[in-house]
């Protein structure tokens, strides 16, 4: 779901089904599940290029949640089909800006978009500079 000003990898796009225990009383996928989807979506794309677990362990650092902002447009029930796709928007100083779209496969409704900000963190927990090979990589051309 890239553009042409957005480098191929950069984005990630998965698909998968909503199971019984996301739901919440009414039916409706829980609202905190669509955090689980970002967080899982944002591990899948940095795991596959490369910046996953084992990386950022060799940097002494790590990521944390610094605000999730979610947009809801139509709630989703078991066993729709969501196709999910995250977006690197920035990487800068300590900063690192996610936004995923949720979309309803069956008819390309959406669902839900959340906009995250994480704060790259060194062994101490204090802020750090994002490391120059992650920024590289996320601001290549293609």
């Amino acid at each position: 779901m890239s553009d042409r000003t957005t480098p191929p990898h950069t984005t990630y796009t998965t698909r998968w089904r909503v199971r019984t225990y996301e739901l919440d009383v009414n039916g409706h996928v829980n609202n905190a599940v669509y955090l689980n989807y970002a967080e899982q979506v944002a591990t899948e794309h940095a795991e596959g290029a490369g910046f996953g677990r084992a990386w950022t362990l060799k940097q002494g650092g790590g990521w944390v949640v610094r605000r999730h902002e979610v947009h809801y447009h139509r709630p989703a029930v078991y066993g729709d089909e969501l196709e999910l796709t995250t977006r690197v928007e920035l990487l800068k100083g300590a900063r690192g800006v996610r936004h995923t779209s949720i979309v309803r496969v069956g008819d390309q409704a959406p669902v839900a978009d959340v906009q995250t900000e994480w704060v790259w963190v060194n062994r101490d927990g204090r802020p750090a500079r994002v490391p120059v090979d992650l920024v590289a990589y996320f601001q290549a051309t293609g």
